[in-house]
């Protein structure tokens, strides 16, 4: 039978996280294995699974057979599977990539709660509760098996564990990733999370599963990390060289797409859960405290940049003109750095106009910091520069209680006082490749 793609979901803002109510769901874990040519190893281990899945999960479980485009016998084994084995059904793309597969079967699951593994169950089984539990339990939106954390035990050739490496490396280092592990395949993720997530992520190969986690990263949303027992497959068909020139290319593509602001990851936000000192505080304006923190440590970094514009200007101008330049390049920097990391303010929506508010804002900096200039001139005559600079702080310092009044009230007003930008079109998916055996 051919199914179609399911009508797209709005994506709102993300409920708070709670347990799943289990008593009212039949089917609690949707297990995904995507296979490719895999004709010798896809019985036994799908029977594994199913056996350790009915000893040991003590919920209703559903393993699906994603198969990419197989040209061998792998599509005869999956149907054989579905029919034999209840818990089993078989899923037919038409065309290769595992990301597409599991974005396909995943965005068509009603399951809550969504994993998949690779075929040759490299990962110890025995990880499969506990990656899946903080997911049932509320406490995380994704989990994912890692190789590389602490506690971890991996076999595997010094070259695959070097490329690994690198790799995780590149994503620390290009894209601020903290999760451990990208390419592990074991990973799970809450259902109602997936549904607006998926939209987002635009690769449909190996890359997959580091954009997704990036993304997710970025939105704030929780990753839980299992360490895991791993033994290497010597019979992977894993092009290396082309999976890492691929990868490369998706992290030059997302860092690029986050640079710019153009995924809507607002639309991810978790609020607080219900612990009561997370609740709305009467008297206190809603992410007040957050966007102090921020302001505060964009502050900090803006009067480093400044006093050390403001040093080097010194050597060849006076003090005024020097204040005055170190000031504005300053000033436009902080203004760009609190419009994106303070007020989460993204894309290139009323840039110009922010940029135009922030140098207002930078005139009455440079009233307050020229005045205290001159002051000081007309007080010593010739002060010292360690006089200078220790005047200037005390000004900048009087002038930053002023300034966050200003572009919280009325740079950045409260989100809910501003039209909504414009949101950038998802990638669009063609799920219509999809056939579904059926008993």
């Amino acid at each position: 039978m051919t199914t179609t793609q399911p009508p797209g979901t709005p994506l709102g803002s993300l409920p708070p996280r709670e347990h799943l109510r289990l008593g009212q769901i039949a089917t609690v874990l949707d297990v995904v294995i995507p296979v490719y040519n895999e004709e010798r190893d896809l019985e036994p281990c799908v029977r594994r699974l199913r056996e350790h899945l009915a000893r040991t999960f003590p919920y209703g479980f559903r393993i699906t057979i994603a198969d990419n485009a197989s040209t061998d016998r792998t599509p005869e084994v999956a149907a054989r599977l579905d029919d034999a084995l209840e818990e089993v059904t078989a899923v037919r793309l038409e065309r290769k990539g595992r990301g597409r597969a599991l974005r396909t079967v995943w965005s068509l699951s009603e399951a809550p709660v969504l994993a998949y593994m690779d075929v040759d169950l490299s990962t110890d089984l025995n990880a499969l509760l506990p990656l899946v539990a903080p997911l049932i339990s509320g406490h995380s939106d994704l989990a994912i098996g890692s190789r590389l954390s602490r506690g971890a035990r991996v076999v595997r050739g010094p070259k695959r564990e070097f490329i690994s490496r690198m790799y995780n490396l590149i994503l620390r280092g290009s894209l601020a990733a903290r999760f451990s592990d990208a390419q592990c395949g074991f990973k799970a993720i809450r259902g109602e999370v997936a549904e607006r997530l998926l939209p987002m992520v635009e690769d449909t190969g190996w890359f997959f599963d580091t954009e997704l986690l990036v993304l997710a990263e970025r939105a704030g949303l929780r990753i839980h990390e299992v360490p895991v027992d791993w033994v290497d497959d010597p019979h992977s068909t894993v092009q290396l060289v082309r999976t890492a020139t691929d990868d490369l290319k998706g992290v030059w593509r997302v860092g690029r797409a986050l640079g710019t602001g153009a995924l809507p990851l607002d639309r991810l936000a978790r609020p607080f859960g219900d612990d009561p000192r997370d609740r709305e505080l009467s008297g206190v304006p809603g992410g007040l405290a957050r966007q102090l923190v921020g302001f505060c440590a964009v502050g900090g970094l803006s009067t480093l940049l400044y006093l050390g514009l403001y040093s080097l200007f010194r050597l060849g101008t006076g003090a005024q003109l020097a204040n005055a330049a170190a000031l504005l390049l300053s000033a436009v920097a902080n203004t760009a750095a609190n419009r994106r990391l303070t007020f989460g303010v993204r894309g290139r929506d009323r840039a110009v106009r922010h940029q135009a508010q922030g140098l207002v804002v930078f005139a009455v900096g440079l009233v307050l910091t020229s005045g205290s200039l001159a002051a000081l001139d007309a007080a010593s005559g010739t002060p010292s520069h360690g006089t200078e600079l220790a005047v200037l702080v005390s000004a900048n310092l009087a002038a930053t209680v002023l300034r966050f009044l200003l572009f919280r009230a009325w740079v950045f007003p409260d989100r809910a006082g501003r039209d909504d930008p414009a949101t950038p079109p998802y990638p669009s998916h063609d799920r219509n490749d999809l056939t579904r055996s059926t008993r």
